[in-house]
């Protein structure tokens, strides 16, 4: 029995109704109703998990940004994530989030539990997230997707856009500092919902097709 999931397509679709499940579900519990910029921990300690910045030493493989501890319930984060631009704490912390729901088995995580109230030892390996490729690429993929749906709900965006102008990078680095992400994650956000096209020569911005109405 393995506590991690086999790889498997999940569409966008899905992965931003699971997002929008959690956010729904805080929403109706008084004491986590979500405010922006999302404090991420927070989502964490709805869903039962703790988080804690740590030292995490490189293995043999290179650095580890982050890992988790499906038995103990606990998300590590690497420091040295506190000396990058503000907004990167929110997104990996966000991510593991992704990670959590989408690739650790927690049924299983649950009959390992048991085993060890039983007293069976039990040998688990943490769930590492790192720079990696093929399979576990994809894997990386589905958890930063993850975590851009909960950082930046659609319906957030749509109430921030309506005073202002999208084509404004003025306009964008507010919206930033309000969603409490990089700039890289909002700008990667808004193409994938085809609101703004940049230019890759001037980095000059154009509405979308599907862009909503919008300030000018």
């Amino acid at each position: 029995m393995s506590i991690i999931k086999p790889y498997r397509y999940i569409p966008d679709e899905e992965i931003e109704a699971r997002a929008n499940d959690i956010l729904k579900r805080m929403q109706e519990t008084p004491k986590y109703i979500p405010k922006w910029p999302l404090d991420a921990t927070r989502v964490a300690e709805f869903l039962g998990l703790d988080v804690v910045w740590d030292r995490i030493p490189p293995d043999a493989e290179g650095k580890i940004a982050a890992r988790i501890l499906p038995l103990e319930h606990l998300i590590e984060i690497n420091e040295d994530i506190l000396e990058l631009p503000k907004g990167f704490e929110e997104s990996t912390v966000a991510h593991e989030l992704g990670h959590w729901e989408l690739h650790i088995d927690q049924k299983a995580a649950g009959k390992f539990e048991e085993r060890i109230e039983q007293s069976i030892e039990i040998d688990m390996q943490p769930f590492l997230c790192r720079a990696v490729t093929g399979q576990l690429q994809k894997m990386e993929r589905q958890a930063q997707s993850f975590a851009s749906y909960l950082l930046m709900p659609r319906y957030i965006l749509e109430q921030m856009v309506a005073e202002r102008d999208l084509t404004k990078w003025s306009h964008l680095y507010a919206m930033q500092k309000d969603l409490g992400v990089t700039i890289s994650n909002l700008t990667t956000r808004l193409k994938q919902l085809n609101w703004i096209i940049l230019h890759p020569a001037d980095k000059t911005i154009y509405l979308g097709k599907a862009a909503p109405m919008c300030k000018k």
